[in-house]
């Protein structure tokens, strides 16, 4: 399958036909977007707009959301058109994240990431104790809450459990790196989260750890297309596992509606 190939593939699966757990799917004309059902930030994964009218849908779909008090992410991906999506967001009051790297690979017997089984220490993490312990170690890292994360961490987790799986290493009572995954509903595509490590615990390959475990249940459970959204930082890490980067990914932050 080349690149192309794969681009279809994804955007297919997990933007044009994505459900996702704990929102409402409502497709329009102009765009795919998601609602929370638990008063969360919704957002927009796919979008069919062209340079003429795409100021008009952007203010329509402010409008929709900002009627819901529902702030929203508009995901823009590199290949999607008009080329200035982004830029015309931008221009109306949209904050642009920092990109980030659309990686997919393919999994197929005997690939590295099967094989491993240096799972020494790697917990497999389902109460709530657990996911506050991810909550805290995000929270460490990154210098910004995440208790809503924790509270859908938990609540996916409970409501359909097989969608889901979280793992961790601690040391010495802490975790100290966590991740997770989602087997996207009605797709082939496993999606990787996470990979978060302590400064102080990094170089230790718990990043690959966590990686082969997550391969390997996604694997065994019919999913053998992994994507995750990477940083810099784990860009090569992902590059040397064989994942390949298909497109640059931004998180577009709609203007506050509450």
């Amino acid at each position: 399958m080349d690149k192309n190939e794969l681009i279809s593939l994804f955007h297919r699966e997990l933007r044009h036909e994505a459900q996702t757990q704990g929102y409402i799917r409502e497709e329009t004309e102009h765009v795919v977007r998601h609602i929370s059902k638990f008063g969360e930030k919704g957002f927009i994964i796919a979008s069919n707009v062209n340079k003429d009218n795409a100021r008009e849908i952007i203010k329509n779909e402010l409008n929709y959301f900002s009627n819901r008090k529902q702030d929203f992410e508009w995901k823009v991906y590199s290949y999607d058109k008009p080329d200035s999506l982004k830029d015309i967001l931008e221009q109306e009051g949209f904050k642009i994240d920092n990109p980030e790297a659309l990686m997919v690979m393919k999994l197929a017997d005997r690939h590295p990431l099967l094989t491993n089984n240096q799972f020494l220490g790697v917990k497999e993490i389902t109460d709530e104790q657990g996911i506050q312990d991810i909550v805290v170690l995000e929270n460490t890292i990154w210098n910004e809450p995440h208790a809503e994360l924790g509270e859908k961490l938990w609540r996916d987790k409970q409501n359909n459990p097989d969608s889901l799986y979280l793992y961790g290493i601690y040391e010495d009572g802490q975790l100290v790196s966590a991740a997770w995954m989602y087997l996207e509903i009605n797709s082939s595509f496993a999606s990787l989260w996470g990979g978060s490590t302590l400064p102080s615990f990094r170089g230790n390959g718990y990043y690959t750890k966590l990686l082969a475990v997550r391969a390997q249940k996604a694997y065994e459970k019919g999913h053998p297309f992994l994507t995750v959204d990477a940083s810099p930082m784990s860009r090569p890490i992902l590059e040397k596992c064989g994942f390949t980067c298909l497109a640059y990914s931004y998180g577009c932050q709609s203007p506050t509606t509450k």
